[in-house]
Order: structure tokens, then sequence, then C-alpha cells
């Protein structure tokens, strides 16, 4: 009997914060309404006002159904906070996908989903048709959806929340955010906000004010510059035009929005850090070390080999088409100044194998970034050595080994652990998408570059990524990237839950027939 108030309990409490987190979702439809209201696109407003009130219904049938997890004040266990990520985002993918169908502009809900979870998990590959004929509107709710993702559902939900919830910190954690930058769970989610918010503002105007510069008028300018911020920001490689960064046809623009995907791919910690008057935090980082140290030998490789090959002669040239596609790779942004095709037909075998390289290993933790992240690979690094060096120093030896991590921090076995199993969970999903491309007749390299896109969050495309393409690998990208954004452990916890439901249905099932 206990055993079963305890599974009803979790239930509830899973229900109810994931009802939560829907109508926060739920309300920030009104942003697209009155987008389409200003811009008199009727039907886009019946659209969002029908996904709204979808929404909107199961947010309060979710919550109603885990009532008493409030009256009761329950206690939010880790399993439940992995869980209510997880689940949260499952439910939204389908929800925040209603818009996209009601347009038109999908060949399936399947896509819509696709399109809605590359956008939450900021990865941004699209299977939206006719791009350059959306709705303000749609544009709209698809570049929120990316910036929001990028600092987390659960993060948004929390910096909203009327009071502090017990347990608050398992939920935050559960979207694979853990940097703690004051005491308060909620007062952290503020900062993190906080801090976007005003990125947003200094960088949608810097944007705004070079769009006007190349010839676009003000109202579109402005509308360019926000899309293209939120993409920027969240390292999310969405933009409102099929040419995607190229629409702009501008080193300008393109140099504005390096600086600020370079500074989204950094851990949230840091930049608070840094605006605290930390400035040393920059270059003491292991993040921040790791990320120049890879991204200048990657960028130094790929220019050589590409302009070994004539591809890219001039120095602007190499600048525009090779560095800059190299770190909108590393920092899993996906904004690309070449065709897809063109990395299969120009960049070669080795220029193919710097992206993949580049994009599994992605931006910083706690940031809106990708991939399995500079932080294990500069502490994996950090092991190695630590290893190599207890082997030469004498057995008796008892020396602490350090990282410096926003403050110093042990270096221990148990840590070293835990950042190689998760690098070897990244490398088996994008094993797995590899070998399922090269399955369905897509060329190795192709089949390897777009598995590491999807795996590391990226968006970059080699001309993988289709309508066309067959129906079981879109489902794999989508659970590559949930799997990638969430870095696996509230997934497993996901699936375990259900696993274990399921087993002690049909258990009771068996006890009931025999």
């Amino acid at each position: 009997m206990k055993l079963r108030t305890n599974a009803v309990n979790s239930f509830e409490i899973i229900s109810y914060y994931t009802g939560y987190v829907v109508l926060c979702t739920a309300l920030l439809m009104i942003i697209p309404v009155l987008t389409a209201l200003v811009f008199t696109e009727w039907s886009a407003v019946l659209d969002f006002l029908i996904s709204m009130a979808i929404s909107t219904i199961v947010g309060i049938v979710l919550t109603g159904i885990g009532w008493r997890t409030k009256q009761n004040k329950a206690n939010i266990q880790w399993k439940h906070g992995f869980v209510i990520a997880a689940f949260s985002w499952f439910v939204l993918m389908i929800l925040c996908a209603i818009p996209y169908c009601l347009s038109g502009h999908l060949g399936s809900v399947l896509d819509a989903c696709f399109d809605v979870m590359s956008g939450f998990t900021t990865t941004g590959l699209v299977m939206t048709q006719n791009l350059d004929h959306l709705s303000s509107a749609l544009n709209m709710w698809r570049h929120m959806l990316t910036f929001i993702g990028g600092q987390g559902m659960v993060v948004l939900a929390l910096t909203i929340m009327a009071r502090e919830t017990s347990g608050a910190y398992r939920l935050y954690v559960g979207e694979a955010k853990d940097i703690e930058l004051v005491p308060n769970v909620k007062g952290t989610a503020r900062i993190i906000w906080k801090i976007s918010m005003i990125y947003l503002t200094v960088g949608t105007t810097a944007l705004w004010i070079d769009g006007m510069a190349i010839g676009l008028k003000p109202v579109s300018a402005f509308l360019h510059a926000l899309y293209i911020f939120e993409s920027a920001w969240s390292t999310g490689g969405f933009a409102p035009m099929t040419q995607n960064i190229m629409y702009y046809h501008s080193l300008s623009y393109e140099t504005i929005t390096i600086v600020i995907f370079i500074l989204g791919s950094f851990n949230f910690g840091l930049h608070y850090a840094i605006w605290q008057g930390k400035r040393k935090e920059l270059l003491k980082n292991i993040e921040t070390q790791s990320f120049f140290i890879t991204s200048f030998i990657a960028c130094t490789l790929a220019v050589y080999s590409l302009s070994k090959a004539h591809v890219y002669p001039d120095i602007i040239s190499a600048f525009r088409r090779i560095v800059y596609n190299v770190l909108s790779a590393h920092t899993t942004t996906g904004f690309g100044s070449v065709y897809a095709r063109q990395f299969a037909l120009e960049w070669g075998d080795f220029g193919i194998l710097i992206m993949i390289v580049v994009m599994l290993i992605g931006g910083s933790a706690c940031s809106t970034a990708g991939g399995f992240k500079g932080l294990r690979v500069g502490i994996v690094f950090r092991g190695l050595i630590m290893d190599v060096k207890k082997l030469l120093y004498s057995e008796r030896s008892r020396k602490a080994y350090k990282f410096h991590h926003i403050k110093d921090q042990l270096l221990n076995d148990s840590v070293v652990k835990s950042s190689s199993l998760i690098i070897i969970c990244y490398l088996v999903l994008f094993g797995i998408g590899t070998m399922m491309g090269t399955f369905y007749g897509y060329p190795l390299a192709s089949s390897a570059f777009e598995a590491a896109s999807v795996t590391g969050n990226v968006g970059l495309s080699i001309g993988v990524t289709s309508p066309a393409m067959p129906t079981v690998m879109k489902i794999y990208y989508i659970i590559a990237m949930y799997m990638g954004r969430l870095e696996f452990l509230s997934v497993f916890a996901l699936f375990g839950y259900v696993a274990g439901g399921i087993k002690k249905l049909c258990t009771k099932s068996i006890k009931t027939v025999f």
C-alpha cells in the first residue's frame, strides 16, 4: 500500500510541475498572436489562438491531476526533477508543433515535431518548407523557441514561480544545468534570464543598426536582428531566410554574429563572474582555455587544408567561409556561410573531419551550447596528465590535483569518470546516427557529419536532413537532439520511470489473471 501511495505521489508531482511548465509556455503564445495582429496575419492569429487554447487545457489538466502536490507542499526528489524536465520537453514538443501544422508549411506532424525539437534543443536543422514566406508570427515563434530552449523551459518556469519551490534545484539540474550563481535557485534562474535579456537588447540593437546600413528597411532590419540574435545567443542556427546567414551578404553582419554566438557558448557562471569584476576568470577558466585552444587548432588546420587546395585563396574568403563555419560548428550555433553541399563537394574528407570533431566537442557547460562540452574535454585531458604524474611520483605522494572552473575544484577519479561517461554516451549516439545514415544509403562522410550535427545540437547540414529523408532517421534525429541537449540523465530517468510503470502494470495484470 505504501509503495502504491509513493507511486501515486510521484505521478502527481511530475504531472503538476509538467503542467506548470506547459502553462508558462502557453502564456508565451501571446507574443506571436500580437505579432500577427500587428502585421494583420489573420490566419496566423487563429492558428496561435487554437494552439494556445489546447496548450492551456493540457496544462490545466496536468496541474489538476497533481493539485495535491501544491496543497501538501510535496518535496521534489532527484528522480522527479529529471523526469519532469524530460517529460515537459516531450509534451511541449507536441503542443508547440500545433501552429507549425496549422500553418501548412510542413509536410507532416512528424516534421513539425522535428522542427520544434530542433528549436528547443538549439540545434537549428529545418524541415519547414518555403521558409522565405513564413508569417511574421510563425517566424517569431520558431525563434522564440530556440531562444527559450537555450536558457531552458524549466529555467523559465522557475523564474516566474510565485515563491521558491521545495526541491527546485532538482528541477534545475534535470535540464542539464548545475551552476549556482546565488544560493537561491529561483534567484539563479532570474540571473540567467537577466543576463540573456541584457545581451538581447545590446545584440539586437547592433544587428538592427548594421542591418539598416546594409540596405534592410527599418522594420525588416529590426525583425531580422531580433531573430538572428535569438539564434546566435542560443547557439541555435535558425534564420528567417533559406540562405541562412548568406542572405545578408555582409562581413560586418557575420562578424557581429560571431561575437554573439561565442558569448552565448560561454558558461552563465562565467558571464556572472565577469560582471562581478572577476575578469581574470576569462583566462583562468578551464572551459575557456579548452575552447580557445581547440578553436585555434581547428581553424588553423581547416584554413591551411582548404587554402592548400585553393578552395578559398584570399584571407577575407578564408575568414568568412572557413573560420566562420568552424566557429559556428564549435559553438554549436549552426549558422552556415556556405551551402550544405559545399561541405561535401569542396571541403574534402579532412575538412569534414575537423567539423565533426568540433561539433562533437561543442561549447561550455551550463550555457546555451551543445556537444559534450569543453569542460569535460579539459577534465579528461587534465585527468590523463594527473594519472601520468601519479605514475612518475613516489607512491607516498598525496598531492591534490585541481582545476579551475569559476573556482578551484578538486580533480579526482570520480570527476574524470563522470566526464568520460558522458563523452562516451555522446560518441555512442554519434556512432548509431552514422551507421543509420550509411544503412539508408548516404555516404559515410555525410552520415558522420549529419550525425555529429544532430548529436552536438549544432544544426549545420551537409544535405542529409530534408523532408524526404526516411521516417526512421527523422525519429532517431529527434531522439538524438533530445538526449544530447538534456545530457542523457533526464531522458534515461524518464525511460526508466515509464518502464517501471509498465512493469508494475504487467505484474498486476498477471496476478489478476492467475
